[in-house]
């Protein structure tokens, strides 16, 4: 076990749609639980990035190497004694599932906002290869973890240190 932490590691991984502030809280968790922080678009292929780009939503067989490459990372850092806070959309129950068999102890925390709020969001980001043509896409293809037990559901109203607060608060109550 790494110095300071008297837990095995384990992995946070905060979900949500486009928009719903999944890296900003996943940062602030990473820096509160002194975790390492890893972004899951940085695991995207150049062609799954140029297609989301142009509008069009990754298909469930597409997405497969790109989860799978998660759980394995997942797993790498947790073997290695790293605690991780993971920001992935992790919108099908499938996905969510395919990272817990990666035998990394883990908690979700599902953000979760209105169709308008992160439309309005996605709308005033410019930096990033999401297309805020697939917002709906992203909701039609949202399985909500209502009946999966390892996962807190957060909303995203207010600023992004309420948020953060209130995520914590959550995990904190797990």
């Amino acid at each position: 076990m790494p110095a300071g932490q008297d837990h095995p590691p384990e992995a946070i991984v905060v979900t949500g749609v486009s928009g719903s502030g999944k890296t900003t809280v996943a940062l602030g968790l990473a820096g509160h639980f002194g975790y390492a922080f890893l972004d899951a678009d940085d695991f995207h292929s150049a062609q799954a990035r140029a297609q989301m780009q142009a509008g069009v939503a990754l298909t469930d067989e597409q997405r497969e190497p790109w989860v799978a490459a998660l759980a394995c990372e997942l797993q790498r850092r947790a073997e290695s004694g790293q605690s991780t806070v993971l920001a992935f959309s992790g919108l099908r129950a499938l996905h969510r599932q395919r990272l817990r068999e990666s035998g990394v102890p883990m908690r979700f925390v599902f953000l979760h906002a209105a169709p308008a709020a992160i439309a309005a969001r996605l709308s005033a980001r410019t930096d990033h290869f999401m297309s805020a043509t697939l917002l709906a896409s992203q909701f039609e293809a949202l399985q909500i973890p209502s009946f999966e037990s390892d996962v807190v559901t957060v909303q995203t109203e207010g600023s992004p240190a309420q948020v953060l607060e209130r995520v914590i608060g959550a995990l904190d109550a797990t």
